[in-house]
């Protein structure tokens, strides 16, 4: 079926359903590259979401599901299908005593801004970090000796069909940037957080020494999907592409942060297609190097 008589047939199943033909992924990734998507879905409720992912299955279409497309890079070609963006639209959040229950949209940056409000501790950590809850809970997003696994408590996720799936901690198999809701190919729709009492003078002022980290060691003037490569066991990734003289390496507008070599930046109007070839070139040269394979962090989509 055609992408306009299919976004017919979906406005005619799901008229309350906002959807998008032909939307530009460079206007949904923090990389700021990416060819458009056939069909761009935003749902605002877990029924709208699974209807949706109901319909297109029955379609046979290639989804993705994405936060705010923090961890993403899309090919220039654009993606053959459709893209289901969980973000500002899907993005509920509730407090009752020492847990926090939001919807998987909600950035983790709102989210710790909200447990600083009602003087909750335990989020601190998260507060820096450019995603959104359901990509932080799926990859056990961490910083500075903190991951997510400190504070989940329950999980609601759906399958590909759109079947509800409920989890407490654990039965998530979390790890480092691992889990089973991303081994399964899970969505992460809900998610209940367990915290603890804090004093709130003391929770902004780690937050704001983290942040403050952050913008003296990342290079968040420019464009980027933040680390770009997984932490090698027994090493760090930036610190080997420095030491294989890569700082700065540029391929047209991508390159090889100067300020810290584990971030790969668009210097302004790098394409998808500059980036992945520095992304290869780095792997490369770390190899030669040192044996060490980098792996990727970030997320690759779509069509050359």
């Amino acid at each position: 079926m055609h992408k306009s008589q299919l976004a017919h047939e979906i406005r005619k199943a799901m008229p309350r359903l906002r959807l998008r033909t032909d939307e530009p992924m460079q206007n949904h990734t923090s990389f700021r590259v990416g060819g458009p998507a056939d069909l761009m879905l935003l749902p605002r409720s877990v029924e709208e979401l699974c209807q949706a992912l109901q319909f297109l299955g029955n379609q046979h279409l290639p989804v993705y599901i994405m936060g705010n497309g923090s961890n993403l890079l899309v090919r220039d070609g654009g993606f053959r299908g459709a893209v289901i963006k969980l973000g500002d639209n899907f993005n509920d959040v509730l407090v009752k005593d020492t847990q926090i229950w939001a919807q998987a949209g909600i950035s983790l940056a709102k989210l710790a801004h909200v447990a600083w409000q009602v003087s909750l501790a335990g989020l601190e950590f998260a507060s820096g970090i450019p995603g959104t809850l359901g990509g932080a809970v799926a990859m056990n997003a961490g910083a500075y000796g903190r991951e997510m696994a400190d504070v989940i408590q329950q999980v609601v996720c759906c399958d590909r069909e759109g079947h509800l799936h409920y989890f407490s901690k654990g039965d998530l198999a979390l790890g480092y940037r691992t889990s089973r809701v991303r081994s399964d190919g899970h969505i992460v729709l809900e998610v209940e957080l367990q915290l603890e009492p804090g004093d709130q003078q003391v929770i902004k002022s780690e937050m704001e020494a983290l942040n403050q980290l952050r913008r003296e060691k990342q290079p968040l003037n420019f464009a980027s999907a933040g680390s770009t490569f997984k932490r090698p066991p027994g090493y760090y990734a930036g610190q080997l592409i420095d030491e294989a003289g890569l700082r700065g390496l540029a391929v047209g507008q991508a390159q090889v942060s100067e300020k810290h070599c584990g971030f790969i930046i668009n210097r302004g109007s790098a394409t998808a297609s500059e980036i992945l070839e520095l992304i290869n070139l780095v792997q490369h040269r770390v190899w030669d190097k040192f044996r060490v394979k980098l792996e990727l962090e970030v997320q690759v989509i779509g069509e050359d």
